[in-house]
């Protein structure tokens, strides 16, 4: 009896105790499972403290509150996540819109049959987007992409720019290769057997092949037209092949720095102290105010004019605190290559961009970076098409006066045109110039050297950046056609001198300029009469 009441009377302290393990079990649980903050460190109260109770329940309303506001950061964190997934997933969608099955192409390489159809869908549709089974309606007269011609010998191209060359005569190696695999794939289709007729089919041959025509919409694909000779007089076999282009892919992105990129310019001269003069003027301006990382090399050949051309060379460099420059004399006959070369190994300082320079070119600032961004040692020449003046006596004869030099310097059909057949003017690093070997010294007077290094430059392993710019002008000078020449030398120096002269519609003006007077003289009479 006395040990069941002593039972009876322990066993609330001993549910108590049990209590109040629980409860310290869970506080434990509790500060171990739960985040805290980064510079947050509680303490427990110390257990024989007047208020134990008190200070657990702080605890516990704190560490409550620390989970409510974790919660609310997560599921704010889960709502971003949500909207950058929605985001991805409407850019992906688009992506698929526009290169219908591109990305399953790339991706899927699991399943060779289903990544085959992707592509052939995805071909498909690059025809269709292309206008080649219907017309496209266009805003302009200047919307529609031209078509350019080829035969088996020559390519016929559009005067889009203001070239001299219509035509492409050799074709170059990388359009020769495109177009003989589009020819040779034409024959192929048609000696393919079509299956219904017994008769012996022809054999067709490269020699049926009659022209075609071709153009290229950059973010479409290719387009051939192909005409063969049919099976009688006036019959023809027409072929339309195309060939799709892909998505735009991104090969590189860096960063270029060209503040200490120094370009020597380096001008082989001859007399002519009075064009030299215009040249620096042209030099102070744009390569010493504007641009200022440049050096100036002169290789002066003979002494006629040489000190009248150091008076200006030295008048420069005072007036503008210019000390960057060479000037080399030598006595000897003029040679263009030789005087280039000659400057170009005087360097004695580090790697450098060269710009092979005439007196009678104009640059501005803008061309100078081109000069550097297009150029890279070991990798990148660049050769760039300059634009080259008219005759302003007749282009601005109309005029009251000739308007100033800057103002000429115009890119337009009736002032000038793209000078596509001259190699003179380039800018490359001096290491790969040393290491191409230079110019050929045995080429004399002007003319030739310049084709010689460009075809090196073509037969190595460097890129040859060629385009025409916006900011290179050859100024016009008079041609001088000598008496020595033979009759059909001259014949060549005289139409040569007439290309450079002005444009056919002017010189067409000078041809008939008569009668045009002639005709305003009537008009003025009739006039007079009425």
């Amino acid at each position: 009896m006395m040990f069941r009441r002593g039972f009876i009377l322990f066993l609330p302290r001993l549910v108590g105790l049990l209590v109040v393990a629980c409860c310290s079990m869970s506080i434990v649980y509790m500060l171990a499972c739960t985040p805290k903050g980064d510079n947050q460190q509680l303490a427990l109260p110390r257990v024989h403290g007047p208020t134990v109770k008190e200070g657990y329940e702080a605890i516990l309303q704190e560490r409550e509150e620390q989970q409510r506001n974790y919660i609310i950061s997560l599921k704010k964190q889960i709502a971003q996540l949500k909207a950058e997934l929605q985001g991805r997933t409407e850019q992906l969608k688009n992506m698929q819109n526009q290169y219908p099955d591109s990305l399953d192409i790339q991706l899927d390489h699991s399943k060779p049959e289903k990544a085959q159809a992707n592509l052939l869908a995805f071909l498909r549709s690059q025809v269709d987007k292309a206008e080649v089974h219907s017309g496209v309606k266009l805003s302009t007269e200047y919307a529609a992409v031209p078509f350019e011609s080829f035969t088996l010998q020559k390519v016929y191209q559009l005067e889009t720019g203001l070239t001299r060359h219509p035509e492409e005569k050799p074709v170059r190696k990388d359009k020769r290769d495109e177009l003989i695999e589009v020819i040779e794939l034409a024959v192929g289709s048609l000696n393919k057997p079509d299956g219904v007729s017994k008769a012996k089919p022809r054999v067709y041959t490269a020699s049926d092949f009659v022209e075609g025509i071709y153009r290229t919409e950059k973010n479409k694909g290719t387009l051939y037209e192909l005409t063969f000779k049919g099976d009688a007089k006036h019959q023809f076999k027409k072929i339309v092949l195309f060939r799709p282009f892909g998505p735009v892919m991104k090969v590189k992105n860096e960063n270029v720095n060209m503040a200490d990129t120094l370009i020597n310019v380096i001008v082989p001269l001859a007399k002519r102290a009075s064009k030299f003069r215009q040249f620096m003027q042209n030099f102070r301006e744009m390569g010493i105010q504007q641009d200022g990382r440049i050096h100036l090399t002169v290789v002066y050949f003979g002494k006629e004019q040489m000190n009248e051309v150091k008076s200006i060379l030295e008048n420069t460099s005072k007036s503008a605190n210019f000390k960057n420059f060479t000037f080399i004399q030598l006595n000897e006959e003029f040679s263009r290559g030789k005087g280039l070369d000659v400057g170009a190994r005087f360097w004695k300082g580090n790697n450098v961009v060269l710009f092979f320079c005439d007196v009678d070119i104009y640059f501005t600032a803008e061309f100078l970076n081109s000069c550097r961004l297009n150029t890279e040692p070991g990798k990148k020449v660049f050769y760039p098409v300059l634009f080259s003046q008219y005759n302003p006596s007749i282009i601005y004869g109309h005029h009251d006066s000739i308007p100033s030099l800057e103002q000429q310097l115009i890119i337009k059909k009736e002032t000038g045109f793209w000078r596509d057949f001259g190699f003179g003017m380039t800018c490359q690093y001096r290491s790969d110039f040393i290491n191409i070997g230079g110019f050929d010294l045995d080429i004399k007077g002007w003319g030739g050297e310049d084709v010689h290094l460009y075809r090196k430059y073509l037969h190595s392993n460097l890129m040859v950046i060629r385009t025409p710019v916006r900011g290179l002008f050859h100024l016009w000078h008079e041609k001088q056609c000598l008496d020595e020449l033979t009759p059909e030398q001259y014949k060549m120096c005289m139409q040569s001198k007439a290309m450079n002269e002005a444009s056919h519609g002017q010189l067409g003006m000078l041809v008939f300029k008569q009668e045009i007077e002639t005709h305003l003289h009537r008009q003025k009479l009739s006039s007079k009469k009425t």
